[in-house]
C-alpha cells in the first residue's frame, strides 16, 4: 500500500523536495495534507497539483484568500496552530514530515507522535527544546524517528544493522559555511547577503543563516545525543569543506563507517520516508574523479561561538537547550532585518542563557515559558544594543 504523507512546511525547502520525491515515487506515495505558513500561493499550487485531503494555514489571515484560491477544489482547509496540532493525528496520515522551521514544529510534533504517527523529522529544533519529552514518547507509542537531516541521516545510515555494535564516537561533518577562511576583523563586516549564500546547500534563510554561524551544526550536536543515545563526548564536529562525506561512526574496534555522495537533500528524504527500503532514483551520482581531494579541518570555536555555545547547553541540559534555541530564533531575525550585526548573534544568546531562569527537570509547560520568557529577554537585549 502507498505511505501517506503529511507535510508540515510542505512550502518550504525540505517540503518542495519532499513533493519533488513523492513525484518520483508515486507508486510508493501519495499525499494526504500539506500545510504552511503564510505561502498561499505555493501552497494553492502544491494543492492544485497533489491533491491532498487537506491543507492548513498557520496564519489565520491568510484562510480566507485560502479558501477562495481553493473554492473549486475537494479539499478540506483548515487554519491556525491548533489545526497543525489536530491533522497529525488523523487515522489516514501514515508519516509525518517535519518541515517546519523553528520552534513552531515542537507541538505538532509531539502531537504526531502521541497519535502514533511515524516522524520523518527535519525540524532539529523540535529535539533541541525538548529532546528528553520526544525520545520518552516516540519509545512509549512505538514511534520510529527517521532523520532527514543529511548529517543525522548519514549517521543512521551507518548504523544500519550494527544496533548489537557498540558506539565509540560520531564525527558530524559541516561545510565550515560562507566565512570559514575570514579573520574575526573580516566577519565584524559580514552582511545579510554574505550570510545568505552557502557555498555548497541551497535552503531556507534561517537554517542559512545558522549554517554561517554555525549554529545549526551546534542543534545537530545536540540531535545527535537524542537520537543516538549519546553523550556529549561521543559527538565530534569536523569541518569538510566538499561536504561529500556527510558524517561518519566510529565502533570500539576503531573501525569508521561513512555515508557519501553529492549534497542533495533528496535523498536523505526518500530515505527516510521508504525506510528501510532504498528505493532507484534518478539523483546525480557522486565520482570520485570529480573530487581528487577530500579535506578536513578542526571548526575554530573561537571565531564561530555558537558551536561552543550549544555544547555548553548540551552539557548542562534541562532548558539550557530551549533557551539557546529561543535565542537563537530572536537573533536571527534581528539579523535578516539588519538591526543587529553577525557578530551580535553569538553574544546575544550567550547573555540569554546568562539571563534566562535556569530549570534543571523541566516539564513541557516550562519549555513554553522558557522560550517565551527567553524571546522577551532577547528582543529586550536586542533593543538595549541598537541604542548604544
Amino acid at each position: 500500500m502507498k505511505k501517506r504523507i503529511a507535510i508540515l512546511g510542505s512550502t518550504g525547502s525540505i517540503g518542495t523536495q519532499t513533493l519533488e520525491v513523492i513525484e518520483e515515487n508515486p507508486e510508493h506515495f501519495e499525499v494526504e495534507i500539506l500545510t504552511a505558513n503564510n505561502n498561499i500561493d505555493l501552497l494553492v499550487e502544491q494543492t492544485k497539483k497533489f491533491q491532498p485531503n487537506m491543507v492548513v494555514v498557520a496564519n489565520h489571515c491568510r484562510y480566507k484568500a485560502l479558501c477562495e484560491a481553493l473554492k473549486d477544489e475537494p479539499v478540506k482547509i483548515f487554519a491556525g496552530k491548533e489545526a497543525l496540532e489536530q491533522v497529525v493525528q488523523l487515522e489516514t496520515v501514515d508519516v509525518v514530515v517535519t518541515a517546519m522551521v523553528g520552534y513552531s514544529g515542537l507541538l505538532p510534533t509531539l502531537k504526531a507522535i502521541e497519535a502514533g504517527k511515524h516522524i520523518a523529522l527535519a525540524n532539529k529544533e523540535t529535539l533541541v527544546v525538548a529532546g528528553e519529552i520526544i525520545t520518552r514518547e516516540a519509545v512509549k507509542n512505538k514511534v520510529n524517528i527517521y532523520p532527514v537531516d543529511s548529517e543525522h541521516s548519514a549517521i543512521f545510515q551507518c548504523l544500519a544493522g550494527e544496533h548489537m555494535n557498540e558506539i565509540e564516537k560520531i564525527y558530524l561533518t559541516a561545510s565550515g559555511g560562507p566565512f570559514r577562511s575570514l579573520t574575526e576583523e573580516q566577519l565584524q563586516k559580514v552582511t545579510k547577503a554574505d550570510a545568505l549564500k552557502h557555498p555548497n546547500w541551497e535552503m531556507g534563510a534561517k537554517i542559512t543563516i545558522d549554517s554561517a554561524s554555525m549554529m545549526n551544526k551546534g542543534f545537530e550536536v545536540i540531535e545527535a545525543k537524542w537520537l543516538f543515545d549519546l553523550k556529549p563526548e561521543q559527538i565530534d564536529v569536523i569541518v569538510h569543506p566538499q561536504s561529500i562525506v556527510h558524517s561518519m561512526v566510529q565502533f570500539r574496534d576503531g573501525s569508521m563507517k561513512a555515508q557519501m555522495g553529492l549534497p542533495d537533500m533528496k535523498l536523505p528524504i526518500q530515505y527516510a520516508l521508504n525506510f528501510p527500503k532504498r528505493l532507484p532514483s534518478s539523483f546525480e551520482r557522486f565520482n570520485f574523479l570529480n573530487y581528487p581531494k577530500l579535506t578536513f579541518e578542526q571548526p575554530n570555536t573561537k571565531k564561530f561561538r555558537n558551536l561552543a555555545l550549544a555544547y555548553e547547553a548540551l552539557e548542562q541540559g534541562g532548558n539550557l537547550p530551549c533557551i539557546l534555541n529561543a535565542a537563537n530564533e530572536v537573533v536571527v531575525q534581528a539579523f535578516l532585518k539588519e538591526k543587529i550585526r553577525f557578530v551580535d548573534m553569538p553574544d546575544l544568546v550567550e547573555a540569554s542563557m546568562q539571563q534566562v531562569t535556569f530549570i534543571k527537570d523541566p516539564v513541557l509547560d516550562d519549555y513554553i515559558q522558557t522560550d517565551k520568557e527567553t524571546r522577551l529577554l532577547t528582543s529586550s537585549l536586542i533593543k538595549q544594543r541598537s541604542k548604544n
